[in-house]
């Protein structure tokens, strides 16, 4: 990249320490290049609070704040939880949020007719990948400026030391400096004791949990709620219809409340380390087995079990950052297709982090407590089994003949 080119930049801006820090870089060693600055709304709420002020403060000449927060939980989240993708249990919080993000940002570059797209992500990091495989995926010939290969910073503590001597204003200090992402799904810690995977969380620890308690301080009585799906999208809440991002942001604070979603994971990143962190997902978790809990019902065995098959391969693509590719496509389909009758009413028990199932029922439910039943029916010949397992069991039978007639055991 000839930097003398480079005129104009649009950055992935969260005004948090990496992107914060970046605006001066980017003037000092990219010839006073202007910086734009786009902020995507995916429900971050208060850190979206005095952005624009920071922003101008720190050298951008303008921001951009998209609200993303519809198209997040419509075209990325409810697709995703449809398909019942989960890598390694973790529910990609962070995973699917940077597509939405980074596509809203080549569409602006594309309209201020920006010279380069920059983001804070770093080079052991899996928000790397997806952030530049959705702009080669809009703008494949767009430079791609990543600070964190090219600068001499080789820490946070360096980071901060940078900002505090460009006078950049910070929300964190050295002894809170959790690197964290939130959204309306989820909010992820890493860092700090986190990297000892020998200590426990600080569940109970005033401030570490943002989206809700430890299940030790949940209440003693359980809540019950319920849950309205038609094709496997959510609908309504306890009997109220809601869109998709109202009843996430309900169950948010209901599973919050009550303890629900923690998660601790060595998990294993795209570049090849592990690494491991704490998520919250109070309304996902709730949302997950709720989904899960009306496919038992009205799935058939193989198709259930198909999907789960690909459920890996459609985790391990959002993961890895392939949002914008044929085969997630095709798998969606696949997916669409599955939900055609997964609508129903679910009904769960939420208490002290656990999720239990309460009921649940549909029109179009392939259980049939007549067939099911361990009382007399009508509907079923048990002798017809003893056939069934002759047929079933023959190469079995055999192979058993064969190794008999060889003495093998």
């Amino acid at each position: 990249m000839d930097k003398k080119s480079i005129k104009k930049v649009v950055l992935a801006y969260s005004g948090g320490l990496d992107t914060s820090i970046i605006i001066p870089w980017l003037k000092e060693n990219y010839n006073n290049c202007e910086v734009i600055a786009v902020s995507g709304n995916v429900g971050q709420a208060d850190e979206l609070e005095g952005l624009e002020e920071k922003a101008l403060k720190t050298g951008a000449s303008k921001l951009y704040v998209e609200d993303l927060t519809e198209e997040f939980v419509n075209d990325y989240i409810i697709p995703t939880v449809k398909a019942g993708a989960l890598y390694e249990d973790y529910m990609l919080g962070t995973s699917f949020a940077r597509p939405v993000i980074a596509k809203r940002i080549v569409e602006i570059a594309k309209a201020e007719g920006a010279d380069a797209i920059c983001h804070g992500c770093t080079g052991k990091g899996n928000d790397q990948v997806r952030f530049e495989l959705t702009i080669k995926a809009f703008a494949p010939d767009m430079p791609i400026i990543a600070p964190w290969r090219e600068w001499e910073i080789k820490s946070r503590e360096e980071e901060i030391a940078y900002a505090e001597a460009h006078n950049v204003p910070l929300k964190i200090n050295r002894e809170t400096n959790y690197s964290k992402d939130k959204n309306l799904w989820h909010l992820s810690h890493e860092g700090m004791d986190l990297e000892d995977a020998g200590n426990e969380p600080l569940y109970d620890k005033p401030g570490f949990l943002e989206m809700g308690v430890s299940p030790i301080q949940a209440p003693d009585t359980p809540t019950y709620i319920t849950l309205d799906f038609e094709k496997g999208i959510p609908t309504a809440l306890d009997g109220v219809v809601m869109s998709a991002k109202e009843i996430i942001l309900a169950l948010n604070k209901l599973g919050g409340d009550n303890g629900i979603g923690l998660l601790d994971i060595i998990e294993n990143r795209l570049v090849g380390m592990k690494c491991r962190g704490v998520y919250e997902t109070p309304g996902g978790a709730i949302l997950y087995a709720a989904h899960n809990y009306l496919e038992t019902l009205t799935l058939d065995k193989m198709t259930a079990h198909k999907k789960q098959e690909l459920a890996i391969t459609f985790a391990d693509l959002v993961y890895n950052g392939q949002w914008f590719t044929p085969l997630r496509e095709a798998l969606s389909a696949f997916v669409d297709k599955t939900q055609e009758h997964v609508t129903g009413k679910v009904r769960l028990k939420l208490y002290k982090g656990n999720i239990i199932k309460a009921g649940v029922w549909s029109d179009y439910a392939l259980y049939s407590e007549e067939l099911a039943t361990f009382g007399e029916d009508n509907v079923y010949n048990q002798a017809d089994s003893a056939g069934f397992i002759n047929l079933f069991g023959l190469p079995i039978k055999v192979q058993a003949q064969v190794n008999a007639k060889h003495n093998k055991p």
